[in-house]
Formats: structure tokens, C-alpha cells, sequence
């Protein structure tokens, strides 16, 4: 089994359009039922903190893993990340475990291609904010600048952390003008493509239903921190998984009051657009993980990176 570092993860990932194209396949495959995903047990250990398992196979393309994924809100005052986990990739054949990845790097950009995935093909070249100035906002950038994007309206609770995300994005993602906005309300206001990073669990950020446009594309990746049920309402509301989706709904505190999805997001992707706002729920899926995982693994044994261990 070749073992690897998020560092290594970085050097092996594939071009990021290549990522996007990856992950929008295997939303595709998960909506059309050619993925195997079991909805994600849950556990906790304290108030706020989860952990979830994350299994999936890809048959037509012999993929079999499994990410193992614990997301603690608290953690960025100890000075650790938020989410923490490994990617096991197996053999679709035999089984066997073929690489272990950290989760950290993998899971960023995973998320931030299914992002852009659906400004692709959802919202085009409009304006886009992300709301949050964390690991996510900088994986996102990447992602958008690869897509042809160069300007991203940001804000977050701490002004220091949009002034470090903006000298960061000078290195990570040249190509995008950071534009920090006064407000929620003037990032959220007028824009194409709303991208909500909050921390999952806030319940005083949620945006009124009267600040994005009439035909916004929302796509919280805080669940409800952000975009509550409220402007979910005046919204076509698609999820990755729709029953993955019930069962973190039937969480209390998670999507409160929120609508059932009337469509899966891989459908979204490959028809015309319906009218007025949408709300993607891309709560986060083992099947997107497992092509980008799959991907950097192949890439990683290509070049002989990590340390090959015997199990």
C-alpha cells in the first residue's frame, strides 16, 4: 500500500479542470445509479462534532475506498483543522488497499471541484462571492481561477483572515482578484453565485431572503449556517445525494425546516438550467472523493511518490 503525505496529495493531483470534469462525472454516476454510495453513518463524540465513513464504489471504473472524516467546529482555537481523516483507495478487483491518503487536502479540493462544477455549468461567467476566509475559500479560488474566473467578492467575521487570504491568493491563485466586501450583504448582493464556507452550526449568519438575486445559484458548504430554510423556500433546492440529504436532515440542528430536493445535483448538471434561484446542497458524497483520490493515487504511483509499505 503506498502511503501518502498532503503534500504528496498536492504534488499528484491532476490539472484542476481535470478534477472539476472528474467530480462532475461522478455526480453524474451517483444521480444515474451507476455509483454505489450507502447514505453516511454518523457519530460524536461532544456537542457540535461529527465523524462519518464515507464508502463508495464506481464499478464501470473499478473504483472501490473509503474516506473517514471527523469535522470538529472547535478545532481552529487549538490550532488544528477543522476536518481531519484519511482516504483509503482499494483495488476494484481484488480488494486489496492500494493507497492511504490524508483527508485534509483531498476533501478541500474534492469540495471546491463539485463547487465548481455547478458555477460551470450553472452560473457561467458571472460574479461570484464566497462567504469565509478559511481553508475551503483558498481551495476555491484555486479552482475558479483554473475555470476562468478573476474576481472572487469575499467576506468573513474576521477581517484578518480576508487580509491573509488575500496575500495567500497573490501566490495560490495569481490569476484572481480578491475583492473584499464592506458587508454580507454587499458580497452577497448582485452576484451570479453565492459560495457559503462558514462554520458549520452559526445560527446568527443566516442571509436574508431579500439579498441575492432572483436567479442566484446558493451553494452553502456550511449545510444551514448560511442559507437557512427560509430562502431554501424561494429556491429549486437540488442535493448531491437527496437521501443522504434526509438522513442529516433528520438530525436536529442540521437542515431544520428545510424542503425535500426535487432533483439530484448530477442531474442539474447536464440540463438546461431551470429559472430563478437554486440552492445546491452538496453535502459531500464518497464518490466524488473516491475519483479524485483514485486519480492522485495513479498519478502518485507513476512518479513513485509516498512510501510503498508492505500490509
Amino acid at each position: 500500500m503506498r502511503i501518502l503525505t498532503d503534500a504528496d496529495v498536492r504534488a499528484s493531483l491532476p490539472p484542476l479542470v481535470e478534477v472539476v470534469d472528474l467530480v462532475a462525472d461522478a455526480l453524474s454516476a451517483l444521480a444515474e445509479g451507476r455509483a454505489d454510495v450507502p447514505p453516511k453513518p454518523t457519530v460524536r463524540t461532544s456537542p457540535g462534532m461529527f465523524a462519518n465513513a464515507m464508502p463508495a464504489a464506481y464499478p464501470e471504473r473499478n473504483l472501490l475506498g473509503c474516506k473517514w472524516i471527523s469535522i470538529v467546529p472547535d478545532n481552529p482555537v487549538r490550532g488544528l483543522p477543522t476536518a481531519n481523516g484519511v482516504m483509503v483507495v482499494n483495488d476494484g478487483t481484488t480488494g486489496e488497499p492500494r493507497a492511504l491518503l490524508p483527508a485534509g487536502e483531498l476533501t478541500a479540493v474534492r469540495t471546491a471541484a463539485v463547487t465548481g462544477a455547478c458555477i460551470r455549468a450553472l452560473a457561467g461567467d458571472g460574479p461570484v462571492a464566497f462567504l469565509g476566509a478559511g481553508t475551503q475559500a483558498r481551495s476555491h479560488l484555486r479552482v475558479l481561477e483554473a475555470l476562468g474566473h478573476t474576481e472572487v467578492h469575499v467576506w468573513a467575521r474576521r477581517g484578518r483572515a480576508v487580509e491573509d487570504l488575500v496575500r495567500e491568493a497573490a501566490t495560490v491563485a495569481p490569476g484572481i482578484r480578491v475583492v473584499r466586501s464592506s458587508s454580507r450583504e454587499a458580497a452577497v448582493r448582485d452576484k451570479a453565485a453565492v459560495v457559503t464556507g462558514l462554520s458549520i452550526g452559526l445560527t446568527d449568519m443566516a442571509i436574508p431572503v431579500t439579498w441575492p438575486r432572483e436567479d442566484a445559484l446558493l451553494l452553502p458548504i456550511d449545510y444551514a449556517s448560511s442559507v437557512g430554510a427560509d430562502l431554501a423556500d424561494t429556491a429549486v433546492l437540488a442535493a448531491d445525494d437527496p437521501h443522504q440529504f434526509a438522513a442529516v436532515r433528520a438530525v436536529r440542528g442540521k437542515l431544520d425546516g428545510y424542503p425535500t430536493p426535487t432533483t439530484w445535483t448530477g442531474h442539474l448538471l447536464h440540463a438546461p438550467r431551470p429559472p430563478g434561484r437554486l440552492v445546491v446542497q452538496n453535502l459531500g458524497t464518497g464518490i466524488t472523493d473516491l475519483v479524485v483520490a483514485a486519480a492522485v493515487a495513479e498519478r502518485a504511483e507513476a512518479s513513485g511518490a509516498g512510501q510503498v509499505v508492505d500490509i
